[in-house]
């Protein structure tokens, strides 16, 4: 190693990652918009009900911006407290693919599928960051 150089401690797993499942939560969004359009007219949804799950989605698609925005910039940068705030962002991500795997008032196969996808990528990216802000904190 060349004297004054230090060694590259971002994680190339965690990045792939973050880049994968932004790609993902963009296709999982848009199939969520279509079921929830599906669901709206063929099935006996209550109106509050709707609009609160399309209200949520709306959250949703913020704090997955800002947690994959977070997680990147931390990550390549290096950043202890960048990557703190992504990991806790994924907290209410997290919560928020739980309620649409089980609590909404219809879950749809195809729906339980892909939130279920989405969390294994959080469980992953949720130990590979610990990883990462573990060895930016040395």
């Amino acid at each position: 190693m060349a004297p004054g150089s230090q060694p590259i401690l971002s994680s190339t797993p965690l990045q792939v990652l973050l880049y994968l499942n932004s790609w993902y939560f963009a296709a999982f969004y848009l199939a969520e918009i279509l079921m929830f359009v599906y669901k709206g007219i063929l099935l006996p949804y209550p109106a509050d009900n709707l609009v609160l799950d399309v209200v949520l989605l709306l959250l949703f698609l913020a704090l997955e911006i800002l947690r994959i925005f977070y997680g990147m910039k931390g990550n390549l940068c290096e950043r202890t407290l960048s990557s703190c705030l992504s990991l806790f962002i994924l907290l209410p991500c997290s919560a928020l693919a739980v309620y649409y795997l089980l609590l909404q008032t219809f879950v749809l196969r195809l729906e339980f599928l892909l939130s279920a996808i989405l969390l294994c990528f959080y469980g992953l990216e949720f130990l590979f960051g610990l990883l990462s802000v573990s060895a930016f904190s040395r």
